[in-house]
């Protein structure tokens, strides 16, 4: 019995029109410049409406080599709904304007089996943007290669809960026909958001946000999820994807593989320059093998 997810966010966060959205993702993944690598094995990448983040969200999913993957595992934090736990997809197939992902039932059932996730009800999925905004640059990339997903919705976890969710996943790393797609915003800033840290030291205000979020990005990219845990605890950061991200580092920290993050590209929705102003920023990374 087939249950569909509907692109709920198409038609208002991203084009509903076939050709256009397809035109729109094909011209951004062009102009990173950057070449297909078989070693990049999995990607962070933004999740705000296109005409915000779609450009730098490109600098992540143009490093896929689809040749190789056969299955990817999506990793979204929750924003509407309250969840200690991870919650797996009761969907068999999610759909985008582009085409549809059948969802890997087998890998589904294999993780339902732990007994360690919750189901998320249909209405709960099609509420939530964060994996759907990945969703038409995955149909984009894989086109013509069969690929199924996993999507696994990250709920509010305590640092036990990501250790523990990492050590579980960290298997399907050393599998090379997976990839990972991590859903991450980094720092929201102004008074909309509750977050309004300021160095003065930096300069401007948008000066102080983008040395915060570059000093995250460091921390994530030394692999360390208890260093990046302290980071957090320090500076409070709004990454709405601290959870995925977490599990991710986890993850990394437990598989046999050496993998290591890169980020290539930092962009901010706009400048800050004054305490009435917000902005939302955005960062697209690479999870890559190291030659051992």
């Amino acid at each position: 019995m087939e249950k569909i997810r509907r692109a709920s966010h198409a038609g208002s966060w991203y084009t509903d029109n076939p050709s256009k959205l397809g035109e729109e993702l094909d011209g951004w993944l062009r102009a990173t410049g950057l070449a297909k690598s078989p070693d990049v094995r999995g990607v962070i990448a933004p999740h705000a409406g296109y005409s915000y983040s779609g450009q730098a969200a490109a600098f992540a999913f143009a490093n896929i080599d689809p040749t190789t993957i056969s299955r990817v595992f999506l990793l979204g934090p929750s924003h509407h709904y309250y969840t200690p736990k991870c919650a797996l997809s009761r969907a068999t197939v999610y759909k985008t304007p582009l085409g549809d992902l059948p969802i890997d039932l087998e890998v589904n059932e294999e993780l339902k089996a732990t007994g360690k996730f919750e189901l998320m009800d249909l209405r709960v999925d099609e509420a939530e943007h964060s994996m759907e905004m990945h969703l038409p640059y995955l149909v984009k990339v894989f086109h013509g290669y069969e690929v199924k997903i996993v999507p696994i919705l990250v709920g509010a976890l305590n640092s036990e809960n990501e250790a523990m969710y990492g050590r579980l996943l960290a298997k399907y790393v050393d599998d090379p026909k997976n990839f990972f797609s991590v859903s991450s915003d980094f720092c929201h800033w102004g008074s909309r958001f509750n977050y309004m840290h300021y160095d003065r030291k930096c300069g401007p205000i948008h000066k102080s946000i983008e040395a915060l979020d570059k000093m995250g990005m460091d921390i994530i990219e030394t692999g360390d999820p208890d260093a990046f845990k302290q980071y957090l605890s320090e500076f409070d950061n709004t990454i709405c994807g601290r959870h995925p991200i977490s599990v991710f580092l986890h993850m990394l920290k437990s598989c046999s593989t050496k993998i290591k993050i890169n980020f290539l590209r930092y962009e901010q929705s706009s400048q800050c320059k004054t305490m009435r102003d917000s902005s939302v920023s955005y960062a697209s990374a690479a999870a890559k093998v190291e030659e051992a």
